[in-house]
């Protein structure tokens, strides 16, 4: 079975304790500077998550009223606590068929959660649907694995230990959709014919390697892959993703090089 869109219990912690500030935080940043240049009133946020990009996008919009869903209620139930708000609200939703009224928002948002609609063309042509003509939907993709390097080293050293899909699961799905030409062709599918696609880097820091190590293993869904194909090697899998991480290690902490397509359509 396939775990990809699984973030719960203690997963959803780890992966707001230890992920969302290793990989997640930085591109909320520049998100947030983004969309505050378009002047958004009401916005929607698809795969919202832990609500990373929800606060930052708050923090910058104060006065937009702002909807953020993902599929996952622990999740949410976490993003709920870091952002309290009358001009914010949390609700589960399918990006893929959502609720909203046509022409209902000037911007819809959506940071590293595409990767995982199993119709990326049915989730654009619904962010298409819901937005007001001159909208924007903004997206984060993960740009090719070999320009992410924590994140190869960990996934290919899990790999090693445990041969089969867990050591493959970032290859798998999050970082499998990085070709621009075919996240254009699937936002041209959808409706949308103004395409912008840029590469924005950044850098991924922890404390340490074993820190960036717990994120990457144990607070995503690579940790459910483990765990029912190798019961009991949990543990040991974290291991073997802080050896071949102990490269990144610097005199104050840990530091990787990561990079992201940066998508904004306009309606």
């Amino acid at each position: 079975m396939v775990h990809d869109s699984i973030f719960s219990g203690s997963v959803a912690e780890t992966y707001d304790r230890h992920m969302v500030p290793l990989v997640f935080a930085p591109y909320a940043e520049e998100v947030a500077r983004r969309c505050a240049a378009f002047m958004p009133g009401h916005v929607v946020e698809t795969a919202a998550g832990t609500g990373i990009v929800t606060q930052a996008l708050h923090h910058k919009l104060p006065d937009a009223e702002i909807i953020a869903t993902d599929l996952n209620q622990p999740m949410l139930d976490v993003a709920a606590q870091r952002v309290r708000s009358d001009k914010v609200s949390f609700e589960v939703a399918d990006a893929q068929e959502l609720r909203f009224a046509d022409e209902s928002f000037d911007l819809v948002v959506c940071q590293f959660g595409v990767m995982f609609f199993p119709d990326k063309v049915r989730a654009n042509a619904e962010a298409r649907r819901v937005l007001r003509d001159g909208g924007r939907y903004l997206l984060v993709i993960w740009d090719h694995i070999e320009r992410n390097l924590a994140t190869m080293s960990a996934g290919r050293a899990v790999a090693e230990l445990i041969p089969g899909e867990a050591g493959r699961f970032y290859e798998r799905v999050p970082f499998r959709y990085h070709d621009r030409s075919l996240i254009e062709a699937d936002l041209m599918a959808a409706g949308f014919g103004q395409i912008e696609i840029e590469a924005v880097e950044r850098r991924s820091r922890a404390a340490s390697a074993g820190d960036a190590a717990i994120a990457l293993v144990q607070g995503t869904p690579m940790r459910a892959d483990i765990e029912e194909v190798a019961p009991g090697q949990l543990q040991a899998a974290t291991d073997a993703a802080e050896a071949a991480l102990r490269q990144y290690e610097v005199p104050d902490g840990f530091d990787a090089p990561m990079s992201a397509h940066l998508v904004i359509a306009a309606k």
